[in-house]
């Protein structure tokens, strides 16, 4: 199952969560019978339609799911487009000669999905890397009920009510209590505070060295190029003038016309000049 072709058929947003969350709800439960038999026409048959189904009828669980991690400051719409995709994976997984409901199969892929956005936004640098250290994140989010440090007794706690060492769970209490600093920085009125990482950028102007030399060359070229010109005749550097160089450029057939010659002859003329001219410059260079 490809997720473009399920994503395909997903309800759009219609200008807001609001709108899609109520889109959602309009899909059908699925009956047993119905489940089963769906199931079993994308495993068999490999039926898209059947998935495309599956999917519609359990997007409302998705955003039920969803909705119990909006303590963690990230928008519900990414979390429901998260959780979305690991239905999906489930979809693909789902075994109805199992004897399980999809919705109980499908929701360690939704909260899997979801817990990998969490982590990967939550914090700029990772607040947890390894399996341990992410069950701890979430646990501990869970029982941390106020805002102030842990005392020495509440980490005890907390540690023996987890299985872990009191030292991780001061380690990563320190870590989600970290502010979160932003890219540009304090208020420009603001001399207290971190600096922010902005700062340490390089300036995006360019280097004036860079500048100079760039105006130098072009200035350079501009006095080949007029120097070249004087060595054509007077017609061709006039085609080349009007052609190229001017404001507004003529037409081929506007300067036939002013020289009585047809437009194909002027062609012509303006590749010879222009032939020449690049012989005359590369010569010098």
């Amino acid at each position: 199952m490809t997720q473009a072709l399920i994503t395909a058929n997903l309800p759009q947003p219609v200008g807001s969560l609001d709108a899609y969350i109520q889109a959602v709800g309009k899909f059908p439960i699925l009956s047993v019978e119905q489940e089963q038999g769906l199931a079993r026409r994308f495993r068999d048959e490999d039926d898209l339609d059947a998935a495309g189904q599956l999917v519609m009828s359990h997007l409302r669980f998705v955003v039920h799911v969803a909705r119990s991690y909006s303590g963690y400051g990230l928008p519900l719409g990414d979390l429901v487009q998260e959780g979305n995709i690991g239905l999906m994976k489930a979809v693909k997984r789902f075994d109805p000669d199992h004897g399980v409901r999809l919705v109980s199969f499908a929701v360690h892929w939704i909260r899997a999905e979801i817990h990998e956005f969490v982590l990967r936004n939550w914090r700029i640098v990772k607040v947890a890397t390894t399996k341990a250290q992410r069950k701890l994140f979430f646990n501990l989010r869970k029982a941390k009920h106020r805002l102030g440090w842990f005392s020495k007794a509440e980490a005890e706690a907390v540690a023996r009510d987890l299985g872990v060492p009191v030292r991780e769970v001061v380690e990563m209490e320190s870590r989600l209590s970290g502010r979160d600093l932003g890219f540009d920085g304090r208020d420009k009125d603001d001399d207290e505070g971190p600096v922010a990482p902005v700062t340490y950028l390089p300036a995006g102007e360019p280097d004036p060295a860079t500048v100079v030399e760039a105006d130098d060359w072009q200035s350079h070229n501009n006095d080949r190029l007029y120097a070249e010109m004087e060595t054509l005749d007077d017609r061709s550097r006039d085609i080349l003038r009007n052609r190229w160089l001017g404001e507004s450029r003529m037409t081929l057939q506007e300067l036939a016309d002013r020289y009585g010659v047809s437009a194909e002859r002027i062609r012509q003329l303006e590749a010879a000049a222009m032939k020449k001219l690049r012989g005359g410059i590369l010569a010098e260079a």
